[in-house]
C-alpha cells in the first residue's frame, strides 16, 4: 500500500473484490427444531444461475455490484471497466483471489486500478465473502420459480444494506489498518 500511495497523485481507496454464484437450486442452512424433529426443506433441482461480481470498500461500506451470466475474463473485464468509471476520481486498490480469469492475458487493467492478490486458498481473508454469506442466509430455504424472480429478490435484499451495515460485515481490522496506514 505504501508503494501505491507513493505513486498516487489522487486519493487511494482500498476495495475487496469477489464473485458469487446465485441460482435456482435452494440454499440450505441449519435450522433449530425440537429434539427428534427433522426440518422440512422443499427441494426442486434447477440448474439455472447467474453471478454477482462485487467490490466493497471495508472502511466505508461503499460497494459496486454487477450481474453477469458467466464467470470469465470477459465478465471480469466488464466489471473492471465499469468499476473504474464509477470510482474515476481515485486510485483504487482491489484485493482479490487468484481466479484464473483475474489473471487472464487478455485483461486490460484500467489506469486507476491496482490489483493485489490474496494467498491461494484463503477465502477467509476476503471480507466480501461475509457479504455473500449474509445475502445467501436471507435467500436460504426459498424456492424461486425462475431466474427473474431470484434476481428481483436479490436486488431487493441488496438495496436494504446500508453503508454502515456493509462496513460492519466487511471491516476486517487488518484491512482497515492497511487502508489508513
Amino acid at each position: 500500500m505504501e508503494e501505491i500511495r507513493a505513486e498516487a497523485s489522487r486519493p487511494v481507496r482500498l476495495f475487496c473484490q469477489d464473485e458469487s454464484r446465485l441460482g435456482l437450486m435452494p440454499i440450505t442452512r441449519r435450522r433449530v427444531t425440537l429434539s427428534g424433529v427433522k426440518p422440512i426443506q422443499q427441494q426442486r433441482p434447477a440448474y439455472q444461475s447467474y453471478y454477482l461480481y462485487g467490490a466493497v470498500e471495508p472502511k466505508t461500506g461503499k460497494r459496486f455490484l454487477r450481474e453477469r451470466e458467466s464467470l470469465d475474463s470477459d465478465g471480469f473485464q466488464d466489471f473492471l471497466d465499469r468499476f473504474a468509471d464509477r470510482f474515476s476520481e481515485s486510485l483504487n486498490v482491489l484485493v482479490l483471489d487468484n481466479g484464473r480469469f483475474h489473471k487472464a492475458k487478455s485483461l486490460t487493467i484500467p489506469d486507476n486500478i491496482r490489483l493485489i492478490f490474496l494467498p491461494p486458498y484463503s477465502p477467509e481473508l476476503n471480507p466480501v465473502e461475509r457479504l455473500w454469506q449474509d445475502l445467501k442466509d436471507h435467500l436460504a430455504f426459498h424456492l424461486y420459480e425462475n431466474l427473474s424472480a431470484l434476481r428481483q429478490r436479490v436486488r431487493e435484499r441488496l438495496e436494504t444494506y446500508t453503508d454502515e451495515a456493509v462496513a460492519s460485515l466487511t471491516g476486517y481490522e487488518y484491512l482497515l489498518n492497511a487502508a489508513s496506514a
